[in-house]
């Protein structure tokens, strides 16, 4: 048994000296504080196989057993749990006091584990457990030791899972390196604090080396980035771009520690377009110039794209129509009303319904000259895209064609409103209406039918962008219905 207890050992420290050289290359080129210290226990690892497959083979002594359990009872568990804290911290106090408290913790118990006297040197080539020999003092220390390891082991995994909850892949990858390491730190300080058959303990040793080693190989392998290489300068080869990890996580947590914006009180904070109205609000009476409207808050993507690229603006809704506001002092401009006086705008307030009302006409009578196909002045014209809530298109068709009945039986003013489903888009609906005149503009949201659907369709509208027309010629004449 002893043999074989050897064997294992050596293969075991020949696999922890391979992890310790890839870490130490690896400190080269990112000097990270988890690696420094997954270092030193991967080292201790390392050293304390090496003497276990000597001890197996010659027989054990005071000199072999201190240093067995000096490395691998006391640096390895210890310093997995600091590097795991060094790994996980974003601060820097938790990680400055994890360094201060590990330095000197390792200082005082190896003192204390070199010079303190044994309770007998006689041991042979079996692995000897560690209370049969230490005196009161070292083995209350290796037990602090120990549950200190563990516990801290125990809450950087608690923390890790926090993270990943509502992180990102860096909190993935943290959580994986934790879910590695743990359990083997802790089977390590099982495996050296309790009566534990010597081919188990030894084999444990090897599985911590080997779990360190794997976790800097995979979940925290360097990052890689996925847009382009560097060219190594020196040589005609590519290298991958690395990104530092501890600079990525100091930029997390000032992100983390950004303060909000100040918040306007409930009265004076201007309503967004198709936000429902709350108590204590002011609405706007008329809008205000590009520039002083606030961004509205983002909102998650359909996922569907938008049908016209001036749409594609981000994650967040862009007023088109404030964009296009005309200066105060300008001419008449597209979609704005000369109507014996200075140009109005209209109240966004309530954009366009989507219905449709056939069979009026687009010329006014009293300007229609023969041979002239020019639309009269006064008409006014909207174009209004909805990106509706998934599954809530049927919902707000019905609404529409209940508005569109109302419309068209007390609207004779409103000349078309056209509703478009969009086919490569099922989620988005385009509203095409003109109006006689601004005059029919205003009478048509002051309609008990048009309230209620701006009502009622507030929850079932993620977007709305709107854009004033101009109408420079046009043919309408009524829509076929379907025939039931």
């Amino acid at each position: 048994m002893e043999i074989l207890v050897a064997v294992i050992a050596f293969a075991g420290a020949l696999l922890a000296a391979i992890a310790a050289g890839a870490l130490i290359q690896r400190l080269r080129d990112e000097p990270e504080g988890w690696l420094i210290a997954w270092t030193v226990a991967v080292a201790a690892l390392c050293l304390s196989l090496g003497v276990i497959g000597i001890g197996g083979l010659m027989g054990f002594g005071a000199v072999t057993f201190r240093l067995y359990q000096v490395t691998g009872s006391l640096l390895a568990p210890l310093w997995l749990a600091i590097g795991l804290v060094q790994l996980l911290a974003e601060k820097a106090p938790p990680r400055f006091l994890a360094w201060l408290f590990g330095i000197a913790l390792t200082v005082v118990s190896v003192a204390i584990l070199v010079f303190d006297p044994l309770k007998s040197e006689e041991m042979g080539k079996t692995l000897p457990a560690g209370s049969n020999f230490w005196g009161l003092i070292p083995g209350y220390l290796l037990i602090g030791v120990h549950a200190v390891a563990v516990l801290v082991m125990l809450a950087m995994l608690a923390v890790a899972g926090i993270k990943w909850r509502n992180g990102d892949e860096y909190d993935t990858d943290n959580l994986h390196a934790a879910l590695v390491i743990v359990p083997s730190g802790i089977a390590l300080v099982g495996a050296m604090r309790f009566t534990v058959p010597p081919l188990f303990t030894t084999a444990l040793l090897a599985v911590a080396g080997a779990a360190v080693w794997y976790t800097v190989l995979r979940p925290l392998a360097p990052y890689e980035d996925d847009d382009e290489d560097d060219l190594a300068p020196d040589r005609d080869e590519r290298v991958p771009r690395r990104d530092d990890r501890s600079q990525r996580r100091d930029e997390r947590a000032q992100h983390r520690e950004e303060r909000p914006m100040p918040q306007m009180p409930p009265d004076e904070r201007p309503m967004y377009r198709d936000e429902r109205p709350q108590p204590g609000h002011r609405a706007m009476p008329e809008p205000v110039p590009a520039a002083d409207i606030p961004a509205a808050p983002p909102r998650r993507s359909s996922g569907l794209g938008d049908l016209v690229a001036e749409y594609r603006a981000g994650d967040q809704e862009i007023d088109y129509a404030a964009r296009m506001a005309p200066p105060p002092d300008a001419g008449p401009a597209t979609g704005y009303i000369m109507n014996g006086g200075p140009p109005q705008r209209p109240d966004y307030g309530m954009p366009a319904t989507g219905v449709v009302y056939p069979g009026a006409e687009l010329f006014s009578p009293a300007q229609q000259q023969p041979g002239s196909s020019k639309p009269s002045p006064t008409i006014y014209g909207l174009l209004t895209v909805f990106t509706l809530m998934d599954g809530a298109g049927e919902a707000f068709d019905r609404l529409a064609e209940a508005t569109v009945e109302s419309v068209r039986r007390g609207e004779p003013d409103t000349l078309v409103y056209a509703c478009h489903a969009v086919k490569s888009a099922p989620l988005q609906r385009i509203v095409y209406e003109l109006y006689r005149d601004e005059v029919a503009y205003r009478d048509h949201q002051r309609q008990p039918h048009v309230e209620r659907f701006v009502n009622e369709r507030q929850s079932m509208v993620l977007a709305t962008n709107v854009i004033e027309l101009n109408v420079n010629a046009a043919k309408v004449v009524p829509l076929p219905t379907a025939m039931y």
